[in-house]
């Protein structure tokens, strides 16, 4: 679904990414770990477009995308879940939903309102209110739906559930593993470990802009070391 091969990266003379390679076939659900400033937004942002890396190679479906216009990389199907959330705050839930509407791909089964709504219910019962109305996990809900309304083949999340409470957390992790269960491909940058290897097929792991380490959920779950080493935890 995604190859990323040998990226290099940088914001002026400050280089980011140093060959960072990383793959995500059909249906898997892979996530993007690292301490902070470890390079893992920079690697989004060279994927979806927002940032135009030096060298490497990105293929997605198959297809080159590597120095395409970020709206390009979204048309062909990857939707973005960026920190920070970034709603419309002036428009409602809705109109926040409806905004990003699209089936340029023709699935058989397109993204809705109702679909959404039964994903987040929270959404639902708040679709009249607008963004700077909601808290900050019906905000992230309201990101995700978002991304869903343009019918991805693959969801990208970064920061999945900074700074939200526990509860939410877990809300968002089950509709994750809902969505992985309808076939979804996804990419997760998140801090929550445990969480992560419950629901991810493989893990990457950045060090200084480059893939430190990658493996299994079973094999991250199984080494303390590693998580100590590069995540702290």
């Amino acid at each position: 679904m995604l190859e990323v091969r040998e990226l290099e990266t940088a914001y002026g003379a400050s280089q980011v990414l140093f060959g960072v390679s990383l793959e995500v076939r059909a249906g898997e659900v892979v996530t993007l770990l690292g301490r902070n400033g470890m390079g893992k937004t920079t690697t989004v942002r060279s994927i979806v477009g927002m940032t135009r890396p030096r060298k490497g190679a990105l293929r997605f479906g198959g297809e080159a995308i590597f120095g395409l216009p970020s709206y390009r990389i979204a048309q062909k199907g990857i939707g973005l879940v960026p920190e920070g959330r970034q709603v419309f705050p002036n428009l409602t839930v809705r109109e926040n939903l409806v905004a990003t509407a699209a089936n340029r791909l023709g699935a058989k089964e397109p993204w809705t309102l109702e679909r959404v709504y039964e994903l987040f219910g929270n959404l639902k019962n708040r679709q009249g209110n607008y963004g700077n109305q909601l808290s900050g996990g019906e905000q992230q809900m309201l990101a995700i739906g978002r991304a869903l309304m343009t019918n991805p083949r693959l969801l990208i999340l970064d920061e999945a559930t900074e700074g939200l409470a526990p509860l939410v957390r877990g809300e968002i992790y089950a509709s994750i593993g809902r969505l992985k269960s309808s076939g979804l491909s996804i990419l997760i940058i998140d801090k929550d470990v445990r969480a992560l290897s419950r629901v991810a097929d493989r893990h990457y792991i950045l060090e200084k802009g480059r893939v430190a380490w990658s493996g299994s959920s079973a094999e991250l779950s199984a080494s303390e070391e590693i998580q100590h080493r590069y995540l702290g935890v």
